[in-house]
């Protein structure tokens, strides 16, 4: 487990450490403060993870964000899911209520990026960065930006492209107002299908982007 996380934060240092890709326009240009900012945080989860898991917490509490508890923390997510719903209604990205504390948004390839490549579809870019609004309004969470792969081309790759695709996804996030301490990317390659990778069909819904939007308890 160690391991893992280690190679991941110095694999992701590495690819965007010399380029960054622009989510608009594909084009890949000079890091910016952004980009650094999520590799940062990124790093910092790996870390974290290493020293039993506080480094993202601290962080948030050192950024004026104080944890929800109790029968708070319902009422909260009910506000943050009820807001998502409204400005994400007709986009396509799935909205659901995994438990009183958690939230999930599925963001299908399909719609969010071209085939086989990483830059967010300039068109979806104003959905995402509304998104990216309704966190920083309910900033009393944490922000997991998962990317998934189909099982066509090699295991490398699809991971590569999960782990850039996720990268991307939360740079705009970023543009939309979300804090670097309270995000983590991380890419997961073919390793956790939700169809079947037989079919096309199948191969579509594990081709995305999942956001875990989870109440930061007390």
């Amino acid at each position: 487990m160690i391991r893992k996380f280690a190679a991941m934060a110095a694999a992701v240092m590495l690819m965007v450490g010399c380029t960054n890709v622009d989510p608009v326009t594909g084009e890949r240009t000079r890091n910016n403060t952004g980009t650094g900012a999520i590799i940062g945080a990124i790093a910092g989860a790996a870390a974290g993870t290493l020293a039993g898991g506080d480094d993202r917490r601290n962080a948030m509490i050192g950024a004026g964000i104080g944890a929800l508890a109790g029968a708070g923390i319902g009422h909260y997510m009910d506000r943050t899911y009820q807001n998502l719903r409204e400005r994400l209604a007709g986009t396509g990205v799935g909205v659901t209520r995994v438990s009183q504390s958690q939230i999930l948004l599925n963001f299908p390839s399909d719609l969010t990026f071209d085939y086989d490549r990483d830059a967010v579809k300039s068109q979806f870019v104003p959905t995402l960065q509304q998104v990216g609004s309704v966190l920083r309004d309910y900033n009393q969470t944490t922000v997991d930006v998962y990317g998934h792969a189909d099982s066509t081309g090699s295991d490398a790759y699809n991971q590569d492209l999960s782990e850039r695709r996720a990268m991307n996804v939360a740079s705009v996030l970023m543009q939309g107002g979300v804090i670097r301490q309270r995000l983590i990317a991380q890419g997961y390659g073919e390793t956790r299908p939700i169809a079947d990778n037989g079919t096309d069909s199948g191969r579509a819904r594990n081709r995305r982007v999942e956001v875990y939007i989870s109440a930061f308890q007390g």
